[in-house]
């Protein structure tokens, strides 16, 4: 799960041309945090898979 998870993170913010820093700010979390997530070194919280599924427009 979390590399499917992390390659999902980094598909959906490039789809919408969004830098780290970007996503970061719009989630609340630091951009380390997005890197971490997408480098597949931590997992979010479920907290924030489902705010950026919101944030997103999709289904979790």
């Amino acid at each position: 799960m979390k590399i499917m998870l992390a390659d999902n993170i980094r598909t959906f913010r490039k789809e919408r041309s969004l830098t780290q820093e970007q996503l970061a700010k719009a989630l609340g979390v630091t951009a380390g945090a997005v890197y971490k997530w997408e480098a597949k070194l931590s997992i979010p919280e479920l907290e924030l898979i489902v705010q950026m599924a919101d944030f997103f427009d999709i289904s979790v």
